[in-house]
């Protein structure tokens, strides 16, 4: 490319040429004209969509994952966006396998209590409203959670060998067949 060219492109648009993938400069270009639209930074996932894109998960991808960009990316997030990189206290609880077994067996007894039985279909998932009780705190989730249950048990059951006694137990009393 000619030296003018390039002069050319660069005055269309410093960024026209990133080191950065595409998908994450279209995105970038996508929230940058929506804010000149008038409209407000999005803040939670699925709310503003545009192009197919979801700005707000896009921008929460960008708060989270704030040490993976590059210099150049993170100046462009803070000056013309005015996008920070998330704190601490912000950032998503990371469930550890207790947690997620809290969610799973609360899915399963909700199952067990509407059908009477623990057959459920390989491809059924079960919807749980999480709420302040014990799997909903400690696994950090407060919301509707889809629970992938068939497909849970399944893998219970393929690795029953194991499972603590206790564990066991608690699906044993909701009648697991093993």
């Amino acid at each position: 490319m000619t030296e003018a060219r390039r002069a050319a492109l660069e005055e269309i648009d410093p960024g026209w040429c990133p080191v950065w993938d595409t998908g994450w400069q279209r995105c970038f270009r996508l929230v940058q004209n929506y804010l000149q639209n008038g409209g407000a930074l999005p803040a939670t996932a699925g709310k503003v969509i545009v192009q197919g894109e979801d700005l707000g998960r896009w921008v929460a991808a960008q708060r989270f994952g704030w040490e993976q960009l590059l210099p150049a990316q993170q100046w462009l997030l803070e000056n013309v966006l005015g996008i920070e990189p998330a704190g601490d206290e912000k950032r998503p609880v990371k469930r550890t396998q207790d947690d997620m077994w809290a969610v799973n067996m609360a899915a399963a007894q909700q199952f067990h209590t509407r059908e009477g039985h623990l057959r459920v279909p390989r491809k059924h998932a079960e919807h749980l409203e999480m709420g302040d009780g014990p799997a909903g705190h400690q696994s950090g989730a407060i919301g509707p959670v889809v629970v992938k249950l068939g497909i849970w048990l399944d893998n219970v059951r393929k690795r029953a060998d194991r499972l603590s006694a206790e564990r066991r137990a608690e699906l044993g009393a909701l009648g697991m067949r093993w």
